[in-house]
């Protein structure tokens, strides 16, 4: 096996030229593969983030529309030793109301929150660009597209009327941006106290919403908390959205059909260069079978090449798909000067491609190997 090294180290030396087309073919393939995967995870990761990244992935409501989750804190106390995976939650207590300025109605939603919780799932503290987080009875946060509609400012009072025709004066405290148009249309985020009040829920709430560590296994999650929990209806954002996972699902079988593709290129290039090469170098191979190397030997020559020059190539192609994946998210940007796509680098997904290029570079050296085992040297010889 020393030998056989030895061998093809200097068989692959006395061709430079060639043996470094090789490895720059396998280069290209890895960084291809790397380029397009990176950029394909990190486009699903921002889908994500941007659609229920800032949302419930999990929410718990009563199995009644009419109706409100009572004991939610035993319900909380269940949820959480549920599944470890299972965190960021919160409780809600909503309801629709309605106010009026110079004869015109607006729809608004009254969300009771504990902000600090909620925080958690819709990024709220952060988006308050004016004003504080409602602490008192009676305060409360509305969007930027209603401050703008009702023309508002900090410590305002806008009277509400709910559906049961309960009216009460609520006090401006801040304004938010989530970046959603709708919800900054009729958010009216309050305490669940002042929620409570408003709607004569008692001590009870609308909703329970949470988000989980593993987002593509909401689903799953989902079913666990609802044989632990009776009378209540459990959605998932997976439910939710089955366009969206539907375009997740097609980006990732492209990804990988491109990748195969590419792989397949690049294990076809290889072998064909090796079996010229067997061709190139069959006085030699003849020769050394006439001085007694065996025909394993032979094939292990060209084995050892395949090997060498794949990890060659794959950590040249690492390096290269890397500084593709920067260099994208440098010249392809947003009108705010922030990436399109944001670089998005897997260790796992590295390592895998990395091993599966130098797994396809032996693969390509089986087909020489196999000739060079059969190599009659004595036909060599004759044939000169």
């Amino acid at each position: 096996m020393k030998l056989a090294f030895k061998i093809a180290v200097r068989f692959l030396k006395s061709n430079k030229g060639q043996t470094v087309l090789i490895a720059l073919g396998i280069a290209v393939g890895v960084s291809v593969q790397i380029f397009i995967g990176s950029l394909i995870q990190g486009l699903q990761r921002d889908l994500v983030d941007t659609t229920i990244g800032t949302s419930s992935q999990i929410t718990i409501k009563s199995e009644s529309n009419d109706t409100q989750i009572t004991d939610y804190k035993e319900k909380l106390k269940t949820i959480k030793n549920t599944d470890d995976r299972i965190n960021n939650i919160s409780v809600s207590a909503d309801g629709p109301a309605l106010t009026t300025d110079d004869d015109e109605n607006y729809s608004l939603l009254i969300r009771g929150l504990n902000i600090d919780n909620a925080d958690n799932i819709y990024d709220i503290k952060d988006r308050i660009y004016e004003g504080k987080k409602p602490q008192s009875e009676g305060e409360a946060l509305i969007g930027k597209s209603l401050k703008e509609d009702l023309n508002l400012s900090l410590g305002d009072n806008i009277n509400i009327v709910t559906n049961s025709g309960k009216t009460k004066d609520m006090k401006i405290s801040g304004f938010f941006d989530l970046g959603v148009a709708s919800i900054n249309d009729s958010w009216m985020i309050t305490t669940v106290e002042t929620s409570q009040n408003l709607f004569d829920y008692d001590n009870s709430v609308t909703s329970i919403e949470m988000q989980v560590d593993e987002v593509f296994e909401a689903d799953v999650i989902a079913s666990k908390i609802e044989d632990n929990l009776k009378g209540v209806n459990i959605t998932n954002w997976k439910a939710q959205n089955e366009q969206l996972l539907s375009g997740l699902n097609g980006q990732s079988v492209s990804s990988i059909m491109i990748q195969v593709f590419v792989m397949i290129s690049v294990v076809l290039g290889i072998a064909s260069v090796l079996a010229i090469t067997v061709l190139q170098k069959s006085k030699q191979l003849g020769i050394l079978k006439a001085m007694g190397i065996k025909d394993k030997t032979a094939s292990l020559i060209f084995l050892f090449e395949g090997l060498i020059l794949g990890v060659m190539g794959a950590i040249l192609g690492v390096a290269l798909g890397l500084l593709i994946s920067f260099a994208f998210t440098k010249f392809a940007l947003n009108p705010d000067g922030s990436p399109v796509i944001a670089l998005y680098i897997d260790p796992v997904f590295i390592t895998v491609s990395t091993f599966i290029a130098i797994a396809a570079a032996l693969l390509a050296s089986f087909i020489p190997a196999r000739r060079s085992s059969k190599l009659s040297p004595i036909e060599v010889i004759r044939n000169g």
